[in-house]
């Protein structure tokens, strides 16, 4: 068949680029970095960083694709004592628990929910106030938004229920994601995929067949010179720490005064960091007119009551802003569906995690390089008959 065009080297473009090798494709990727992975890249150096806090939830397409193809690789179970150490800061305190009423709400069908109402004002109507504020501040984890409860009430509760499961099904790649990223890699180069990186383009390629665009929404805008290529997202301070480690410091620190979330990766993988550190790595959304900085001071309070002495025992610390970068977030009265459409006409496609696919996190990008790839293969077979 003609050649598969891939642009984007992250989990979408190897998604796509392994899917259609494996159907018999032609395919070569372009990559604008010297390194593949997009955000799922996993630092160099003695501190084995992602881009913000990465998980991979066993309840998605994903976790099945990778694991039967081997690309999964071992995991870091979280030990039962370091489980026992979430704690939750509830009116500027620390505590052990949530409210009530965000734990009766987690177990309320995503299916039942509203998609044209917010979702603070669907979930304080089901229990109260206080356990709406919470649950919407809670699922910061997962939105990377400064505000969750205006977003689709059924957009976050879909998203609470998942993040709530019992048992969890948020796991951690031993290594950090650029493992599982070295693996997709070695298996596209097996399947005969055709690999440049620093191929960074500015407009789309002279080609003999179709294309999947598997980048940011922005860089898709810009290279498709598409300008209705948008979709809300958030701006989130991103803060990565390395501590001395110290015995008794919390596993996870989750806001319910507002979004934000401090979680200690060492506690189930210690080789991110070397003995006798720790590594803690932050997400806190930022409102429109906030900065960096006012992330920064979330982050510094919730250290604050959760790791005493955090100052003294910093060996290493970075800050960024994610900004357009944090993945799709549905407003009232919109769905996955009213997003960017994968087929963009032409023989091109999109694939990435603003795009209209469904999925929690990294399985947008997954879910949509799976469909590009099929509408990319299926356009490429009828051509080919007609001609």
């Amino acid at each position: 068949m003609r050649q598969l065009t891939v642009i984007g080297g992250g989990l979408a473009g190897l998604t796509a680029a392994i899917t259609a090798a494996e159907a018999g494709a032609r395919v070569c990727l372009h990559e604008a970095h010297q390194t593949l992975g997009g955000r799922a890249r996993t630092g160099e150096g003695p501190y084995r960083t992602n881009e913000g806090p990465h998980a991979l939830y066993s309840g998605g397409p994903h976790w099945t694709w990778l694991k039967q193809r081997g690309l999964l690789g071992p995991l870091a179970p979280l030990p039962p004592l370091e489980a026992a150490r979430l704690r939750f800061r509830r009116g500027g305190a620390l505590r052990r628990t949530p409210p009530l009423g965000l734990l009766r709400l987690s177990r309320r069908r995503a299916e039942q929910t509203p998609v044209d109402v917010d979702f603070h004002t669907w979930a304080s109507a089901q229990v109260g106030e206080e356990g709406a504020r919470a649950a919407a501040h809670y699922m910061g984890v997962a939105l990377f938004h400064h505000d969750p409860g205006s977003l689709s009430a059924a957009f976050v509760q879909e998203r609470l229920r998942r993040a709530t499961a019992l048992p969890p099904e948020a796991h951690y790649v031993r290594g950090g994601w650029g493992q599982v990223i070295d693996r997709m890699a070695a298996h596209a180069w097996d399947l005969g995929v055709r690999i440049e990186t620093e191929s960074r383009l500015d407009a789309l390629p002279e080609r003999d067949g179709p294309v999947i665009v598997a980048t940011s929404l922005d860089a898709a805008r810009r290279l498709l010179g598409d300008d209705t290529l948008r979709w809300e997202s958030g701006r989130t301070t991103l803060v990565d720490l390395a501590l001395r480690t110290r015995k008794g410091d919390p596993f996870v620190v989750s806001d319910l005064d507002a979004p934000g979330w401090l979680e200690r990766f060492t506690a189930q993988d210690p080789s991110l960091a070397p003995a006798g550190q720790q590594l803690l790595q932050g997400q806190l959304p930022v409102a429109p007119g906030q900065s960096k900085a006012d992330g920064v001071a979330h982050a510094e309070a919730l250290l604050d009551l959760g790791f005493p002495g955090w100052r003294e025992r910093t060996v290493w610390r970075r800050e960024a802003l994610a900004q357009g970068r944090t993945g799709a977030v549905d407003l009232p009265g919109t769905t996955w569906r009213d997003r960017p459409a994968i087929d963009r006409g032409d023989g091109v496609y999109l694939a990435g995690d603003q795009v209209a696919a469904p999925g929690l996190l990294s399985e947008v990008s997954f879910n949509s390089a799976l469909e590009a790839t099929s509408l990319a293969l299926l356009s490429t077979r009828l051509d080919l008959k007609l001609a």
